[in-house]
């Protein structure tokens, strides 16, 4: 059983005006991207854990490193 697929099952990729992304080899690299994430973000939340960090803590932390994530595409309006 493929524990990755739930994260990927309703899931609608969407361009910047709202319409879904429909190009089969961009939904293709954006669901493997997705699934590498999840599956580096499992093991080290997994390691984490063995080396007896707080659930908690690790959640925060994780969610604090997507949260600094910048786009380096984004127009500055002025």
């Amino acid at each position: 059983m493929n524990k990755q697929r739930p994260l990927l099952d309703g899931l609608v990729w969407r361009h910047t005006d709202g319409n879904p992304v429909s190009c089969e080899e961009k939904l293709k690299v954006l669901n493997e991207n997705l699934m590498e994430i999840r599956a580096y973000c499992q093991d080290a939340f997994e390691d984490a854990l063995l080396m007896g960090c707080d659930e908690k803590q690790v959640r925060q932390v994780f969610e604090s490193v997507i949260d600094s994530i910048k786009n380096p595409y984004k127009k500055d309006r002025k």
